[in-house]
């Protein structure tokens, strides 16, 4: 990446990536968490997630910031989608790389586990789990194995801020590539349907899930009140 700018979002410090590869070629010198930004995040930010994003590497995951990128002098900047970003990752890494997976229901991270050993032919998954991590010694056997495994990946789809914390607590043990995915595995099984291509290209994949759930409708709030921002100059370029 030619710039060491980022954009400042309410106090997240978030890269502008002008490609997937751009990214990538990042991370593979920047070892730490992706955390993916959108509107929401930006707004409900605290000063302890904004601390995870801004000691790591925060990426446009939404329409809205890569608008804000636009306006903040980075034209190049576009939005890449984590669903799509891990796969990425494995893509271009599984020959060399291990992997260690947590999140889902047990049937979902199996079925995942599953499908990526078929799609990926000879990756090394050296661990996973589901996500229903009901108590503090669970948590702690989870950290210790990944701290003993020294897996070179990390995935977990969690939910935000969850992820992001456990994430967190795991890269003080070991460090390596993390990612918070959310609900990609339910996506990667095919349990949920992705917005059409077009949708996706456009940038408007937030207005397709709206459309086909009308009842997120309390989360368009917080879009509103990221174009206000906006509109306001809240945001601003930081350097580092």
């Amino acid at each position: 990446m030619e710039t060491c700018e980022r954009v400042e979002l309410n106090g997240m410090k978030v890269f502008p990536f002008c490609s997937p590869k751009d990214l990538l070629n990042y991370v593979d010198d920047h070892k730490g968490i992706l955390v993916a930004v959108n509107a929401e995040k930006v707004t409900k930010a605290t000063d302890e997630t904004r601390a995870i994003v801004n000691n790591n590497i925060g990426y446009a995951d939404g329409a809205g910031v890569v608008v804000a990128m636009h306006k903040l002098g980075h034209p190049e900047a576009i939005r890449i989608a984590g669903c799509d970003l891990w796969l990425d990752i494995i893509r271009e890494s599984y020959k060399e790389k291990a992997f260690y997976l947590v999140g889902g229901k047990q049937e979902v991270i199996d079925d995942t586990i599953a499908k990526l050993r078929e799609e990926f032919l000879g990756i090394k998954i050296i661990g996973y789990r589901n996500g229903y991590i009901k108590t503090e010694g669970e948590r702690n056997a989870l950290i210790k194995d990944i701290a003993e495994k020294k897996p070179d990946v990390v995935y977990v789809a969690m939910g935000s801020p969850k992820q992001e914390f456990l994430m967190a607590d795991m890269m003080a043990q070991h460090k390596a590539i993390y990612q918070g995915l959310g609900g990609s595995f339910d996506v990667y099984t095919g349990r949920v349907k992705r917005a059409p291509l077009w949708w996706q290209k456009h940038n408007l994949e937030f207005l397709y899930r709206f459309l086909k759930q009308p009842q997120r409708y309390k989360r368009e709030f917080f879009r509103l009140k990221f174009l206000i921002w906006m509109i306001m100059g809240k945001f601003k370029m930081n350097t580092i």
